[in-house]
């Protein structure tokens, strides 16, 4: 079996369960030695990515209601607002294996493995949703914002390396502890448990991120934090905001002087 032709056809599958089993059976299929990754193959990229279902309903960020764990309607609409973030973040992992040709076998392997992760936070969130809450993923209005940086940086591993994992992702890592406190209020302890876990791992995804865009900047002779600034600025990335998990972010793999950057970030007035 090959890696990233197999990851491109888990990608375009629409139906959430079936590309979870997808994902599964490439992890399984890796563990046992049967998945070869011919790095130069080159692939044209198929109309319509990413393969997703017809529902949730896609609007505009601003447009999504806001959730309040409160009442367990709106702890419904939160914990469905992660599960579509935990989907998009399966689709941004295959989208890493199969588009960036010639990087070595690890690189494939890695994000591989984050695919796998994301596709457990994806099912974890969506069982809670059905048997806690009397929902299910698809109950709710979304918005794309993380795929749009997917786009943004197809044409340079880079830049999606720079801005995704290290940027959009890592924000999960700031996001999580205040609202496992809010959940952890409204005495929704199994969503503080799953929370846990994708914050486990996500930090490990994260400090994936990291290295590999360091080893792209060294490969390219490109300093890390002169040239995120200008991919940053290129590509429109949102700007961090505070308040930041620095601890976790630390751990992830970001640099001394990137945490002083932030924390000086935070301290700055309005």
């Amino acid at each position: 079996m090959q890696l990233r032709p197999s990851a491109l056809a888990a990608l375009q599958t629409a139906d959430p369960q079936a590309k979870v089993g997808a994902v599964q059976a490439l992890q399984r299929a890796g563990r046992g030695g049967a998945l070869r990754v011919d790095a130069g193959q080159s692939l044209a990229e198929p109309a319509g990515l990413p393969g997703r279902p017809a529902r949730p309903l896609l609007v505009p960020a601003h447009q999504v209601a806001k959730r309040s764990p409160s009442t367990p309607a709106g702890r419904a609409a939160l914990l469905h607002a992660i599960a579509h973030i935990e989907f998009n973040a399966i689709n941004l992992a295959l989208d890493a294996v199969w588009r960036f040709a010639d990087m070595p076998h690890d690189y494939y392997r890695d994000w591989l493995g984050v695919a796998a992760e994301e596709a457990l936070h994806f099912t974890l969130l969506r069982e809670h949703l059905r048997t806690s809450l009397g929902h299910d993923y698809g109950d709710f209005e979304a918005h794309d914002g993380l795929w749009t940086m997917v786009e943004r940086t197809k044409h340079d591993v880079v830049a999606r390396m720079a801005l995704v994992p290290r940027t959009l992702e890592a924000r999960g890592l700031d996001a999580a502890p205040p609202m496992q406190a809010k959940l952890a209020i409204a005495g929704d302890m199994r969503a503080v448990e799953i929370l846990d876990v994708i914050l486990r791992d996500e930090v490990g995804h994260v400090a994936i991120g990291n290295h590999w865009y360091r080893w792209l900047c060294q490969r390219q002779g490109l300093d890390p934090m002169v040239h995120y600034a200008l991919l940053a600025a290129r590509h429109e990335a949102p700007r961090p905001r505070p308040p930041f998990n620095l601890a976790a972010r630390e751990r992830a793999g970001f640099s001394a002087d990137e945490l002083a950057l932030l924390a000086r970030s935070a301290d700055r007035k309005p």
